[in-house]
């Protein structure tokens, strides 16, 4: 009765999310005519909206659901996922803000053009931007899949593919001025879906006598079944209660004991654990309580430092590459209001990260059956019902379906601007009609993708994409804004090294061609600390190599980046 009652009280959290974001958009957009209202909203956005519009459109599903998933699995070193997000802002803050809002540019490529006097380098960031921006839906519409598979019952595609469709209808109806209003409620919703289950859980974990630090895995309280929906090799210390039906090591079995040791459970095998029974766990994670209480274990295979180093480089480079969070200071008034937004961004997110936090420490307790998956994306979802009951149960997961749903539509709607943005600039005739059409387009290739692609944790999914941004579009805002030098040509160089060499490493890493160990595996991983440097490298030595071609207009073009508006030295571009 109780499983009723939770299925449809979420059904109705999920579709008040839903059908809320839309009207909030349809609201907020009404009026909405002229190509600049659909790009950056006439620029009319104070810094206390767009801070809350930024913060809702970046905490996506990685952050939602990954965070807590990955903290649960790998402990105290996933906690630089949330360390790193966050800090991004305060490199955005420091070195590209305000001098980008005073660019006047409209997107990453319009500010491509306007500081290199070139089409060339401008055609090379649009199509940086798509690809970013497309890596980066995937996983939100696959995450929006497996939330609704997990809580509906659904099959995954459907989800995905109804995620997709309203995030098109979001930004067809009034683009950027529709979906920041949306954004800006969605982050409310999503820290209030986040915080209260982790404050009431906090309660009855204080008054419970389960220990985190204990030698042998977690054991889950009673009968629990687990499906292996992503191939994994588990570790198995104590087999007592439990069995295992599916494919082992490659061998065909049925209800058979799972003995102690290593084993490889392929797509389709079904975990039955007694309770009581100690959790399989996934072969580079933590083994016991306490090693997962320790720092220095990295997140899986070999090289941990490299891995936590190479995450922090992405982590906190990779916000201001991010399209979508760009386009958000094009909205600013002015220069010192962008700076502005950006600082309370940074104050929105700390308070919002605290909560996975908990939340995937919480889950080491209560669900410990993820950690036996190669995903733990579901620790929040499956939390308020394993540690509480009746109508507590009902109330905190119908919440989190809400939180959730919203995290996927917020991201999702400023990623699909983003694109139409720059498509609908940079391909077709400037106007509504090409930034609709180019919507549609925008959001059909990622839900093909989606429904095609396999699947990676979300929060190292999106890692990834920050690993692409941080090696193509970062170099070039941070050099284009602060360093003269930087020529077309180098721009385009780097652009094209950093994009061809990150996207190789997220998809051989999405394959798994060189397994989990080994230096191959770790720098397909977290290519950061390599791409990176290699990108910047490559702008500065081609940009040298080119210093003949600096255009003519950087002095007038720095000077209108970096002195204060007061002075009359700005213009604005017009899309």
């Amino acid at each position: 009765m109780i499983a009723d009652h939770v299925s449809g009280l979420t059904v109705a959290a999920i579709l008040l999310a839903a059908f809320g974001t839309v009207s909030v958009g349809a609201y907020g957009g009404r009026g909405a005519r002229s190509t600049s209202d659909f790009l950056v909203a006439s620029r009319s956005i104070g810094p206390g909206w767009n801070a809350a519009a930024i913060a809702g459109e970046y905490l996506s599903a990685a952050s939602f659901l990954g965070v807590a998933g990955l903290v649960a699995k790998y402990g105290a070193d996933a906690l630089w996922y949330p360390i790193g997000f966050t800090a991004g802002y305060l490199s955005l803050l420091l070195f590209v803000s305000a001098p980008l809002r005073r660019s006047g540019a409209y997107t990453v490529p319009d500010f491509a053009e306007f500081r290199l006097a070139s089409l060339r380098a401008r055609k090379a960031a649009m199509v940086v931007v798509i690809v970013i921006c497309v890596l980066y839906l995937v996983p939100q519409l696959q995450g929006a899949g497996l939330t609704l598979n997990i809580l509906l019952h659904i099959p995954p595609w459907v989800g995905a593919t109804g995620t997709g469709l309203l995030v098109i209808v979001n930004v067809v109806g009034a683009g950027m001025r529709s979906v920041t209003f949306a954004q800006a409620v969605q982050y409310w919703l999503k820290l209030t879906a986040v915080a209260i289950p982790a404050l009431v859980l906090v309660v009855i974990f204080a008054g419970s006598p389960q220990q985190l630090g204990e030698p042998l895995p977690p054991r889950v309280q009673s009968q629990t079944t687990v499906r292996i929906d992503t191939p994994v090799e588990v570790t198995v210390t104590d087999p007592t209660g439990v069995r295992v039906s599916g494919t082992v090591d490659d061998r065909p079995v049925d209800e058979q004991p799972l003995a102690a040791g290593t084993h490889r459970l392929d797509r389709g095998t079904v975990l039955r654990l007694a309770a009581g029974a100690a959790t399989p766990v996934v072969s580079r994670a933590p083994q016991t309580g306490a090693a997962w209480m320790d720092s220095g274990g990295g997140l899986g295979g070999s090289h941990p430092l490299y891995q936590v180093l190479s995450l922090i480089i992405a982590t906190f480079l990779g916000a201001m590459g991010l399209p979508h969070v760009l386009v958000r200071f094009y909205t600013n008034p002015d220069g010192r209001a962008a700076r502005r937004t950006a600082l309370n961004v940074i104050a929105a997110l700390a308070v919002f990260y605290f909560f996975p936090s908990i939340l995937g420490v919480l889950a080491r307790a209560w669900v410990p059956q993820v950690l036996s998956t190669g995903t733990a994306d579901a620790a929040v979802l499956l939390l308020p019902a394993a540690a509480t009951h009746g109508i507590w149960a009902i109330a905190l997961s119908a919440l989190v379906a809400a939180g959730a749903m919203a995290a996927f539509l917020a991201t999702s709607s400023g990623l699909l601007v983003s694109i139409a943005g720059v498509m609908s600039t940079d391909l077709m005739p400037a106007g509504v009609r090409s930034f609709r059409i180019c919507a549609l387009l925008g959001g059909a290739i990622p839900i093909a993708i989606a429904l095609s692609a396999g699947s990676l944790e979300l929060s190292r999914s999106v890692g990834l994409v920050f690993a692409v941004s941080a090696s193509t579009l970062c170099p070039l805002l941070v050099l284009g804004i602060w360093w003269r030098g930087l020529t077309a040509a180098g721009a385009i160089s780097g652009l094209l090294v950093g994009a061809v060499a990150s996207a190789v490493a997220v998809g051989v890493s999405a394959t798994g061609v060189f397994g989990d160990d080994g230096w191959l595996s770790v720098l397909t991983g977290y290519p950061a600390a390599v791409t990176v440097p290699l990108t910047f490298a490559t702008m500065i030595l081609v940009s040298l190599a080119t210093r003949a071609q600096i255009p003519a207009g950087t002095a007038g073009a720095f000077a209108r980046m970096h002195v204060p508006e007061r002075l009359g030295l700005g213009v604005e571009r017009t899309p």
